[in-house]
């Protein structure tokens, strides 16, 4: 996830940074471009895309890119209209549909295209959009969308973009919206002759174009985020390995060659442990690719972008600075977690993804769990409440392209901690397991998963999940002497709030209670008699 105008680092020196989290500077004012962005309009929702080729020719020394997209979609409606999307920065060369040259009227970044007849539901259509220019570059990606233009240490071309949150269009036509996504495509990007490109998917072929350039083609035979597609250039070293039957490709600048081959064996012990919690890989028929790249990382499908050093930790640093994680590498962890949060299982509209990062934050202290233990697992999650901002909503508004509070990373996955406590581990692990299989390669809504949740646990957790996604506070426990006795209720803002919650008493027996809005009496004298169990959940305590 992209920060556009305000960023807060944690890191172990004094500064906090949330690896891709933002703070905004004020109430956002919504625009025309926003919604044009952000709203499923009658242009949009009137077709599905199937299938995109992309094929274009990337000029490494002008810093350009030029060809086109072919767009292959069933008509759910009737229409003489649709939208597509590239930033107005770029140039609309041409779109052909049936030979035919289409017009189009341009405002801000979508491109409404009319057909020169009704197009009737239920057919299947393919338009060429042709198109070429100098797409954004990136001041610090990836937490601002856009190209990195860069050399290696042998002075050679090196090139990487991400385009999360500011969008895909910024780079390539197409509905640039997270709901739809194409069931599979072709990625055919021209470069250097002397570079190579590494896109998502398997390698089709190459071809030498007999005029300096060569062109690969990459096959993703799933469904796949428009923000996840990626081109990465460079004189990239390459080596393979395998785990079980999923091929694994690793491409590195030469240099790095040997630091890699040490430091990706984390790869396999990951793919184990997320493999036995949230179950298949899912992209087996595309492979997993590790890409090295000029900026720190990116959850981009089959082709994870890796920029962190080859250090564990968040380079180098712990986040959670609770010793546990500079015991891994962040980006290799938390970047391959989101294949299945994120890249199988999307949200439809941004303001809906926690859904990618609260699960993809929570299974770092999956993998801490499964590699050093319960305790060190309980020593990271507790370790990020520190970074929590509690500044606004992690839902964002709908419709308008614009995503909620930057906890949706710390807080999301202490949320997910705490409904762990709440329904054991049992029921946590086969819903935590559900969600990727019941939503495989889906795009979903906040109720989708809640609603899931509530029915893999058998528990109504409708009103835990509305506390920590639609408002800026925490829960707080209320205990409060009164008479000679301690009593107790919750402080939340969702209606009827009544979390169970284990707290132990003077006999140290550790029990659950049911707090409500309404005091009860707990059979203890003082607050300070009343031990809560803190490490399992995430909320405030007030005794007085």
């Amino acid at each position: 996830m992209n920060i556009r105008k305000s960023f807060f680092l944690i890191a172990a020196s004094a500064l906090s940074f949330s690896a891709k989290a933002q703070l905004m500077d004020g109430p956002r004012h919504f625009t025309r471009a926003d919604t044009l962005r952000g709203t499923l309009s009658a242009e949009r929702s009137c077709y599905d895309v199937t299938f995109y080729h992309l094929d274009i020719k990337v000029d490494t020394e002008q810093q350009s890119i030029e060809g086109y997209n072919d767009i292959t979609f069933k008509t759910v409606s009737d229409f003489k209209r649709i939208q597509v999307d590239l930033f107005a920065n770029m140039k609309v060369d041409k779109i052909v549909w049936k030979g035919n040259e289409l017009p189009y009227k341009r405002e801000f970044g979508a491109v409404f295209i009319d057909f020169p007849e009704k197009i009737k539901a239920n057919s299947t259509q393919t338009l060429r959009f042709y198109y070429s220019g100098k797409p954004m570059v990136a001041k610090r990606a990836p937490w601002d969308g856009g190209f990195v233009w860069t050399k290696d240490k042998a002075g050679d071309t090196w090139v990487g973009v991400a385009c999360q949150g500011t969008g895909a269009s910024l780079w390539w036509p197409n509905k640039d919206h997270q709901s739809d996504e194409p069931d599979s495509m072709m990625i055919s990007i021209a470069v250097p002759k002397d570079l190579m490109d590494v896109s998502n998917g398997r390698l089709r072929s190459t071809q030498d174009l007999n005029n300096g350039y060569v062109k690969y083609n990459w096959f993703v035979s799933n469904p796949i985020n428009n923000y996840d597609v990626s081109v990465n250039i460079a004189k990239y070293a390459h080596f393979s390995d395998k785990h079980n039957n999923l091929d694994l490709d690793y491409y590195v600048l030469r240099e790095n060659l040997s630091k890699a081959k040490e430091q990706f064996k984390q790869v396999k012990s990951m793919l184990t442990c997320f493999e036995y919690r949230f179950g298949p890989y899912p992209f087996y028929e595309d492979g997993y690719k590790l890409i090295e790249t000029p900026y720190l990382g990116m959850e981009h499908q089959s082709a994870v972008a890796y920029g962190n050093k080859y250090k564990n930790g968040y380079l180098g640093n712990d986040l959670t600075h609770s010793g546990v994680g500079t015991k891994f590498d962040f980006i290799i962890i938390h970047e391959s977690g989101h294949e299945w949060f994120g890249n199988s299982v999307t949200s439809k509209d941004i303001a809906d993804m926690w859904i990618h990062e609260s699960f993809t934050n929570y299974s770092e202290s999956i993998y801490a769990e499964c590699e050093f233990g319960y305790q060190d697992y309980l020593k990271h999650i507790n370790g990020y409440k520190q970074s929590v901002h509690n500044d606004k909503p992690i839902i964002g508004p709908y419709g308008v392209n614009e995503e909620g509070s930057g906890d949706m990373y710390y807080k999301g996955g202490l949320m997910l901690h705490t409904i762990r406590s709440i329904v054991g581990d049992e029921k946590f692990f086969e819903m935590l397991k559900g969600v990727p299989t019941k939503f495989w390669h889906q795009t979903v809504t906040t109720d989708d998963i809640v609603n899931y949740a509530n029915k893999k646990t058998g528990t109504d957790l409708t009103k835990v999940f509305y506390q920590y996604l639609k408002y800026t506070n925490i829960p707080t426990l209320e205990l409060k002497e009164i008479d000679g006795n301690v009593n107790y209720r919750w402080k939340a803002d969702v209606a009827g709030f009544d979390m169970p919650i284990k707290v132990a008493l003077a006999d140290k027996k550790w029990r659950i209670i049911r707090p409500t809005s309404t005091w009860q009496q707990l059979s203890a004298k003082t607050t300070a008699d009343v031990k809560v169990a803190e490490d399992l959940y995430y909320i405030n305590v007030k005794r007085f």
